[in-house]
């Protein structure tokens, strides 16, 4: 049976059907994980497909929030993007260049729409993970603007039920802030997410905190 099959999708903006490919869940074999989530795969990567695209009018946006479009959001979507959009189909098998031009065309439209920093630095994040297997150095790039607004969600948004919690936000914040190669902004982080008290209902975070904290001491000393 094959890895991937066909997802039928009706876009929210200008109601094209279109197809996009999904990974079957149950073929999903993990390699590894790296300490900023990223996943590794044995199999095909998920994340090359959690974005749609509709090749009739251009709105593109992850999965979760495809269809999560408010009235006045599609005069923006037909006025700004498909004026401009060259008609083109994601539907097929994705290289790692095509995805991150889906993640592009997503960030691009959320942006456009004002979504919120939590659901932007979202996408950066996975820009980063795909620029990581492409080893480009446009990874360092996209961190940063992870960071940056995983940091003004940190500050300024609101947890629910759809964002991840204090704690795993504070963790992903050091983690980020350790690779940029900032490690006492990391032990700080690293530090905010240990005293939270939702870290308690997470063991296995705050065992990675723990070590990422130990890691990030010993190369502040290095350096």
């Amino acid at each position: 049976m094959s890895k991937l099959y066909d997802k039928k999708v009706e876009c929210p903006i200008c109601g094209n059907e279109f197809t996009t490919k999904k990974v079957l869940s149950s073929k999903l074999r993990v390699e590894k994980r790296d300490t900023d989530f990223m996943t590794y795969y044995k199999t095909e990567n998920p994340i090359k497909y959690d974005v749609f695209v509709c090749s009739e009018c251009g709105y593109s946006a992850m999965e979760k929030n495809f269809n999560k479009i408010r009235p006045e959001w599609k005069e923006i979507i037909k006025d700004k993007i498909t004026t401009r959009w060259k008609k083109r189909d994601y539907s097929g098998v994705r290289s790692t260049e095509q995805a991150i031009e889906c993640y592009k065309l997503a960030l691009y439209c959320g942006e456009l729409l004002g979504l919120s920093s939590y659901h932007i630095a979202n996408i950066c994040l996975r820009l980063t993970w795909l620029y990581r297997i492409l080893e480009s150095e446009e990874e360092t790039k996209f961190m940063r603007f992870s960071l940056e607004k995983y940091k003004d969600f940190y500050y300024n948004g609101t947890f629910t039920q759809d964002t991840s919690n204090d704690a795993t936000i504070a963790y992903l914040i050091g983690e980020l802030h350790r690779r940029l190669g900032e490690y006492q902004e990391a032990i700080t982080w690293f530090s905010n997410a240990i005293s939270s008290p939702q870290i308690k209902n997470n063991l296995r975070l705050e065992k990675m905190t723990r070590e990422q904290w130990r890691v990030a001491k010993e190369s502040a000393k290095k350096s």
